[in-house]
């Protein structure tokens, strides 16, 4: 059974890497769908965000990444895949993960929604505070891989 992973991952947190450790002990393989997503104008360029988590990921052997600009289900149904994973933070990620788990499910009824919640010391964890925090020169080092946090000071730096 193949699982993808969505999202934006701009940057790649602890959070982040939890789910992938634990959820590539349960799908046999799992791959990590980058979202282009310009809408969210991300800081970092999906090539950036490609190269952070390969390194990051780079032990694992039944994980794969790929990049995507269209609809996850679409992206599922072309890698055959039945599941896809969510990460539930907090109660208010739920309204929102549900409507979206729900539309899904209309449009591909064949595909299931799975949720995970990161461990507790990663619920707080957020790629869009995490970037503030980098940007007001704040210690982020401890919530991002060091190649991360190296990335975020050089992209700041040259801002």
């Amino acid at each position: 059974m193949k699982a993808i992973y969505p999202g934006t991952f701009d940057p790649v947190t602890f959070g982040h890497i939890d789910l992938i450790k634990r959820a590539s002990t349960i799908f046999p393989q799992l791959i990590i769908a980058i979202a282009e997503n310009k809408g969210k104008n991300p800081f970092f360029s999906l090539d950036e965000r490609l190269n952070m988590l390969e390194i990051s990921i780079k032990d694992f052997t039944n994980i794969e990444i790929k990049t995507f600009d269209n609809l996850l289900i679409n992206f599922a149904e072309d890698n055959n895949s039945i599941v896809i994973i969510r990460g539930l933070r907090a109660v208010s990620d739920f309204e929102y993960e549900f409507q979206m788990a729900l539309m899904n499910k209309k449009m591909a009824p064949a595909i299931e929604t799975f949720f995970m919640m990161p461990d507790e010391k990663y619920t707080y964890l957020s790629s869009k505070e995490i970037k503030e925090i980098a940007r007001l020169n704040g210690d982020v080092s401890k919530f991002v891989p060091e190649h991360v946090h190296k990335g975020l000071i050089k992209k700041i730096t040259n801002l």
